[in-house]
């Protein structure tokens, strides 16, 4: 990717005369040699593959450690009741990220967005607004443009590894990138895109990659709802104008600091944070027996 900071992205931007979404379509194209046609194509499928995992979603499946399993269809009971605190949209962007992340850990097909162990944030923020808004699929394909320049940009600066920056590097940027794309989506211009994607990736800094039994399970799944979440509100306050008082491109050279600065057992090693509790080391336990 041509880009290494948002800043180089709105300045292309700015220069060419076209939206955010459409610089990273024709800097994809310029990296791959495809044609414009090729690179909808590429992402739509990727749209698609967002969709149909949602829909083939199994409440009875459980993940072979146990753990997982069964909480999307409990979100999606609770989002009948009428004593909720939260109304129906981030029910919904709740319950996505659940199920999402249960069909993971139990081997169905999923988009890596960016990475596996944030999967369900970016399909649960923008599957739940296509339907909320009944936006067309050619908008929504647009938006994952928008995504994926804040994630090259994010890899690109820092890291999108739960190894090598903790869980920041892998939900925050799952975060970041779902508060851009809906931002987009509400009409927002390049800077609130990118103050968004700040916001959100600012509440997620110093996030430990911490997985019971080593497994991309507890507490990922749930972390993806915080995430998704995380983006929503953060894309409503750059909405309504809030600015992000750090740079968003220094946000980003934070988190990659931050990322180095975390000891070794706070980076998907299991060997401290929540894998050590005597509830994980339970779990641990059985795990080993049933090897």
């Amino acid at each position: 990717m041509s880009f290494s900071t948002l800043k180089e992205v709105l300045e292309y931007s700015e220069a060419k005369k076209v939206p955010f979404w459409e610089a990273i379509i024709l800097d994809d194209m310029r990296e791959r040699g495809v044609t414009r046609g090729e690179s909808f194509e590429t992402m739509r499928g990727m749209y698609q593959a967002m969709r149909m995992a949602d829909e083939d979603y199994e409440a009875d499946l459980r993940s072979a450690s146990g753990m997982v399993g069964g909480d999307g269809a409990k979100l999606e009971a609770f989002s009948q009741k009428e004593n909720r605190l939260v109304g129906d949209f981030l029910t919904s962007v709740m319950e996505k990220a659940v199920k999402m992340g249960e069909s993971n850990a139990c081997m169905k097909r999923i988009v890596a967005a960016p990475t596996a162990g944030s999967c369900g944030v970016i399909p649960a923020v923008l599957l739940s607004y296509a339907e909320k808004r009944e936006v067309s699929e050619e908008k929504m394909v647009e938006a994952l443009f928008v995504a994926a320049g804040i994630g090259e940009v994010i890899a690109t600066s820092a890291s999108i590894s739960g190894a090598e920056g903790g869980c920041q590097a892998e939900i925050g940027s799952a975060s970041a990138m779902a508060a851009g794309a809906v931002t987009y989506l509400e009409g927002g211009d390049n800077e609130a895109i990118v103050h968004a994607a700040a916001l959100a990736l600012k509440n997620m800094l110093g996030l430990t990659c911490d997985p019971v039994g080593g497994l991309v399970e507890v507490p990922c799944i749930k972390r993806n709802v915080s995430g998704a979440v995380n983006a929503v509100i953060s894309s409503q306050m750059a909405m309504a104008g809030i600015r992000s008082a750090i740079v968003p491109d220094e946000v980003i050279d934070s988190m990659r600091r931050i990322g180095k600065l975390l000891p070794s057992c706070l980076r998907e090693t299991s060997q401290e944070g929540l894998a050590i509790t005597p509830s994980a080391q339970q779990v641990t336990k059985k795990l080993a027996q049933k090897s």
